[in-house]
């Protein structure tokens, strides 16, 4: 079981990569995201279930490495890009921007991330990415909705 954990926390061994780790997590999420974004239900199902998945291997890894959120798990990454396009339709310049603003927030840590981050675990792990995706979603349904994009 330990070695699904880890493979599910690191995304198949995708957080080694030497370099931008969260960004490769999040680049490989946006394929499955985007392949199922016509079926928004199936949509949310995914990033449930990829969600859940991330609290409890996340928080096992992060145990049993001793580190504090990992930079290797990426899981958060790659299950919270869902979030970012949900209820938001897809176009080249929509897919970018919400993608840069995703990684823009989630390296900046707007407030409450910081503090959701103390949680610790899983849920630490996993809560300040989706609180992200969640202010990706909601500058992106802004812009649609004053027709800046």
């Amino acid at each position: 079981m330990k070695k699904a954990h880890d493979l599910i926390a690191t995304v198949f061994g995708l957080g080694y990569v030497p370099f931008a780790p969260g960004t490769v997590g999040s680049l490989a999420g946006l394929v499955p995201c985007l392949a199922l974004h016509r079926n928004t239900a199936m949509h949310a199902i995914a990033f449930v279930i990829l969600f859940a998945a991330g609290v409890i291997s996340a928080g096992k890894v992060e145990a049993k490495s001793g580190c504090k959120d990992p930079s290797f798990v990426v899981i958060d990454e790659f299950a919270c890009i869902f979030a970012v396009f949900l209820f938001v339709p897809l176009k080249p310049f929509i897919i970018l921007t919400g993608f840069i603003l995703y990684r823009l927030f989630d390296i900046v840590k707007i407030p409450p991330m910081r503090s959701v981050e103390k949680l610790g675990g899983g849920w630490g792990i996993m809560l300040d990415d989706l609180i992200s995706a969640i202010y990706a979603n909601l500058t992106l349904q802004a812009l649609l909705f004053l027709k800046i994009m």
